[in-house]
């Protein structure tokens, strides 16, 4: 499955204006970014994937575009998908990636 390459230029944008050091995966299909050797943020399809903190978790599902990521068959508590619509203005991408970047501090690392 291809990735929108356009979103995934659009969150290097972001992530280079907030000043994060962050290297680029390909996974599951899509474009992973890594923030400190941790999942921080993506692209999957057209949807953007966010990594953030299983407190906001609940109130995030609120939000316009966003829904449970779900990979497994059951949904993964901290990671949301968020559909275009949720991300087509700059300031609401950047809400998202900014959410992202405040958790990756406190996010576990994959296992190696």
């Amino acid at each position: 499955m291809a990735f929108d390459e356009h979103l995934g230029d659009r969150i290097r944008d972001e992530l280079t204006a907030q000043r994060v050091d962050y290297r680029e995966m390909k996974m599951m299909g899509g474009l992973c970014f890594m923030v400190d050797d941790k999942m921080c943020v993506g692209v999957v399809g057209d949807q953007l994937m966010a990594r953030i903190d299983p407190d906001t978790y609940q109130d995030a599902l609120t939000k316009e575009g966003a829904s449970e990521m779900n990979f497994t068959g059951r949904p993964m508590k901290g990671y949301v998908f968020i559909n275009p619509e949720g991300t087509d203005m700059d300031n609401d991408l950047a809400y998202w990636v900014e959410l992202c970047v405040e958790f990756n501090p406190y996010a576990k690392a994959s296992k190696k």
